[in-house]
């Protein structure tokens, strides 16, 4: 575990904002995660999350602001940020094995300078069998249930051995059962790493993040997760109902 006196920044937004042509997506943000973080982000649709995570990813460059990721530009430090999107729909019929799509991973050692054959084999065998999966390594991925897709997706963030990992909605496919366990994976993980999570799934990511940022283009909240009612309604511009965790709830209120 990072210890606090040893923390350090290792994400640094000042004032951002970020367009696609005339649309805003984030609207002058300011965000500082640290080294040992476990910080999820929250907001409606079409609130900008993903593209936060594009930006950090230097997959988008701001229209103004700065940003600094693991203290210099992201694009410099991309193969040291893992990433897993949303799953998709693959194709059952598609020939992609589970190892195979673990060892794509591999392909950002080649920035790193380790490009042995050998050494990507026995790190893919490693995460596999970290992440519960080695005894599906010869399965086609499209033959996969929803929470093994993720895992298999995470188990390809990490075989890069990340600094940071992101991820978009990881448990957005499963049932609540398996995601509970991937939660529980990633809070093992967020011993040795930073990790940033968008997630509608504002309960459950109560229960094991450390800290809260609410984003809808603008950055309403970021801190410890204490939510008020009058922060929520900011973020989600309606009416919604604070969660206690492991009580029926219902999140948003019946919209007219």
């Amino acid at each position: 575990m990072v210890q606090q006196e040893a923390r350090k920044p290792v994400i640094q937004i000042d004032r951002v904002s970020v367009k696609y042509n005339d649309l805003l997506a984030l609207k002058g943000i300011s965000l500082t995660v640290y080294e040992g973080d476990f910080l999820g982000i929250i907001g409606p649709n079409g609130g900008g999350k993903t593209t936060l995570l594009k930006l950090i990813l230097g997959l988008v460059k701001p229209s103004s602001g700065t940003i600094k990721v693991l203290g210099t530009s992201p694009e410099q430090v991309r193969p040291r940020i893992g990433y897993v999107p949303q799953v998709t729909d693959f194709d059952r019929d598609f020939p992609i094995r589970v190892e195979d799509v673990v060892q794509m991973g591999c392909l950002k050692f080649r920035k790193l300078g380790r490009t042995h054959h050998g050494f990507c084999l026995e790190k893919s065998e490693e995460i596999m069998r970290q992440m519960f999966i080695w005894d599906l390594r010869k399965r086609q991925m499209g033959h996969l249930s929803g929470g093994e897709k993720q895992r298999v997706l995470m188990a390809r963030a990490l075989v890069v051995d990340p600094e940071i990992l992101l991820l978009d909605e990881p448990t957005a496919s499963v049932d609540s059962r398996i995601r509970t366990t991937l939660y529980e994976m990633l809070a093992r993980l967020n011993e040795t790493l930073t990790i940033c999570l968008v997630s509608h799934d504002i309960g459950v990511i109560s229960a094991y993040v450390k800290e809260v940022a609410c984003l809808n283009q603008e950055l309403f909240y970021h801190g410890e997760k204490e939510l008020t009612e009058d922060i929520m309604l900011k973020t989600y511009r309606c009416p919604v109902d604070l969660i206690a965790h492991g009580v029926p709830h219902r999140v948003l209120h019946r919209h007219g």
